[in-house]
């Protein structure tokens, strides 16, 4: 864990101030960033770290897809046409079966090919990483997963009397977190080309 902050938004101008934060903080050699694609997230990163590769989330990119699909019924082989886009082995693959899927979707459901052929390449920046990375860098799960602890935790107090003590509770929880990252399995060594642990 890097940091953390509270705020009663996360506009671009929140995202930023936390993004400059880390900077000024020591952060430097920033490689690679997944994410969703918030808005105020996404123009605070390209304030902050203009240079950085970004890989939109798959799984959001699917959900997201959702959104575009004409009908229920189609929702199963739309996700799973998705599916084997995201899974190509390599970028001209997955561009070739995205292609071929816009054209497919083209005729029934022209909102979806267009969502898809302009949104779609967003999730594509992976394939710049070894094989070996793939896996655990094409989505946000990780940080997903901790925000679903803190939403838990922070459920049971329920009501917190100023912002310091949101930031108190939430701190020690990420630190709790990050002890356990460090001292356990490593997730993803980004210096290694050699699979993760399970």
């Amino acid at each position: 864990m890097l940091g953390v902050s509270v705020a009663l938004s996360e506009a671009e101008v929140h995202w930023r101030t936390f993004f400059s934060s880390l900077v000024t903080r020591g952060l430097h050699g920033v490689r690679f960033i997944v994410s969703d694609a918030h808005p105020g997230m996404a123009a605070a990163r390209r304030a902050v770290f203009p240079s950085v590769p970004w890989q939109r989330c798959q799984f959001h990119l699917q959900q997201n897809a959702q959104a575009y699909v004409p009908r229920v019924d189609m929702r199963t082989v739309v996700a799973a046409d998705i599916r084997s886009i995201f899974n190509c082995s390599d970028l001209a693959s997955a561009r070739a079966r995205l292609k071929d899927r816009v054209n497919f979707y083209s005729k029934t459901a022209p909102k979806l090919a267009a969502w898809m052929e302009e949104n779609i390449p967003e999730g594509f920046a992976v394939y710049a990483l070894p094989e070996a990375h793939h896996r655990r860098m094409r989505t946000s799960n990780a940080i997903e997963r901790v925000n679903q602890e803190l939403k838990r935790r922070t459920r049971v107090a329920s009501l917190f009397p100023n912002e310091a003590s949101l930031l108190r509770l939430a701190t020690a929880l990420l630190c709790e977190l990050s002890n356990e990252w460090l001292t356990g399995k490593i997730y993803l060594n980004m210096n290694s080309t050699e699979p993760p642990c399970a």
